[in-house]
């Protein structure tokens, strides 16, 4: 074996292979709930480096886990407790290659921070418009190989929708160069579509092209109070037939998630939320004017308080203002991992199940234990929920999640089925639901997707354990 990490220091150079001292930023999960142990952290510089990398462990018969930000939470990337894995840091392949605005797309490395290509669009005056929370962390490489979603998908898309090609390291080391830009290629099967959303179990991404939009003239934000989860769907009929195609975002948060950031986040002001056992964050872009996006935005609201869809309205006023509301939302996540461990579940259902979805699966948890807490938001604009389950105050949280994990996820995720819904929507499969994914994924959906990993993994190098967990 240390032959084989000579090999591995000859390919990038001895200070970028690691395989003692503190490694806990590559080992340790982001949610806390696993820990692992390499057998080297490797971070290549190139794309050529890691094709070497894949080539020299394929001797060896040796596995590879690859990683960007560790943002997973799902247990997607961090190796596992044998010490035989390598874990493949791409964070040093963090160029921007090149922007091209005549065709709107720019071509970025796999380790660029998200929050960096943003700004990289921004400044040349554009818009790349995936946006999540771990955006300051989270990578490319990582974003693609999840096919990551977040606050705009209602407008712009998933991930995959936002990306026109890859270059890609496949299981033999060979490199697929598919950084097109085009946006129409019909000659045979489309490769890249294959590889994001694969959570690195078929290749490692290397680099991609990504579209770029115009920058909007105006953005518009505000928040909202609603009665019930049924009155939050009908306000998001009415906005998309208010305001079209301008429709961005469009949030919702239950009133004990917005009740763990008043807690835990003073400082923030959370509107509108004692009242109300929902509320919503919306967002509208215009490429007109501000005044043109204002007048709309004000009908909408105009139009809903008159329906009495909505009690009340707050119309962001300043961008540190919009900033602020989405800090709240943003910041849901820490307030409950603040109050202690929680069962989380990252599903989707279709938009017009969400009401009796949410009723039917609040009654039959509730019944189940006895003053739990539902932590219930997410991205009501395309059906995706994180649909959270915290314990009844005054219970060890961790000895909670012992005794009723197992049991809630299959009353959730049964109810996502009878819904016709997924149990993952934008985190992934990981090694969290590898297990689970055989009881809910059509049985034909896995056999091809086995035979899709041995055809373009065949020794199973690539993040074993993940997604399928058998050949």
């Amino acid at each position: 074996m240390n032959e084989f990490l000579n090999k591995l220091t000859s390919i990038v150079g001895p200070t970028h292979v690691q395989t003692s001292g503190d490694l806990s930023k590559y080992e340790q999960d982001w949610r806390k709930r696993a820990k692992g142990k390499a057998l080297a952290v490797v971070s290549p510089g190139n794309t050529e480096e890691v094709s070497l990398i894949v080539k020299a462990c394929l001797t060896q018969n040796v596995s590879i886990v690859p990683q960007g930000g560790n943002t997973s939470m799902v247990v997607g990337s961090i190796p596992n407790e044998t010490g035989t894995q390598i874990l493949l840091s791409l964070q040093r392949m963090n160029k921007v290659r090149t922007l091209d605005a005549l065709n709107l797309t720019m071509t970025v490395e796999s380790g660029c921070v998200l929050q960096q290509v943003q700004q990289a669009a921004e400044q040349a005056g554009y818009l790349f418009p995936l946006s999540l929370g771990s955006q300051g962390s989270c990578t490319i490489g990582g974003n693609l190989s999840t096919n990551a979603g977040g606050t705009q998908v209602v407008r712009y898309g998933n991930a995959r929708e936002l990306c026109l090609g890859l270059e890609v390291v496949s299981a033999t080391g060979e490199i697929w160069h598919g950084l097109s830009g085009l946006r129409k290629d019909n000659t045979g099967y489309d490769l890249k579509n294959l590889y994001i959303g694969s959570e690195g179990t078929l290749g490692i991404i290397t680099a991609a092209t990504l579209k770029l939009y115009p920058m909007p003239a105006a953005k518009l934000t505000a928040w909202a109070g609603v009665q019930s989860i049924e009155q939050a769907v009908e306000l998001l009929g009415l906005a998309h037939r208010t305001l079209g195609p301008a429709l961005s975002g469009f949030e919702v948060m239950g009133q004990f998630a917005l009740s763990l950031v008043d807690k835990h986040f003073p400082q923030m002001n959370v509107p509108l939320w004692k009242e109300n056992p929902y509320c919503i964050l919306l967002e509208a872009s215009d490429n007109e004017s501000e005044s043109h996006a204002r007048a709309q935005f004000e009908g909408l609201m105009e139009k809903a308080i008159e329906a009495e869809i909505i009690t009340d309205a707050v119309i962001a006023e300043s961008l540190s203002q919009a900033k602020a509301l989405w800090l709240i939302r943003e910041n849901i996540t820490m307030a409950q991992a603040t109050e202690g461990l929680n069962i989380k579940h990252d599903i989707s259902i279709p938009v017009s199940k969400i009401a009796p979805f949410v009723l039917h699966t609040d009654a039959l948890i509730a019944k189940k234990i006895e003053g739990v807490n539902i932590v219930n938001f997410g991205h009501l604009g395309d059906g995706n929920l994180h649909y959270n389950v915290q314990a009844p105050q005054g219970v060890d949280s961790k000895q909670f999640l012992i005794d009723f994990e197992h049991d809630i996820n299959t009353l959730v995720y049964d109810s996502v089925m009878e819904y016709g819904g997924s149990i993952s929507a934008e985190h992934g499969v990981g090694s969290l639901k590898v297990d689970t994914l055989k009881d809910y994924k059509d049985p034909t959906a896995l056999v091809l997707m086995r035979s899709i990993k041995r055809a373009l993994d065949p020794q199973n190098i690539f993040n074993p354990g993940r997604v399928i967990n058998s050949l």
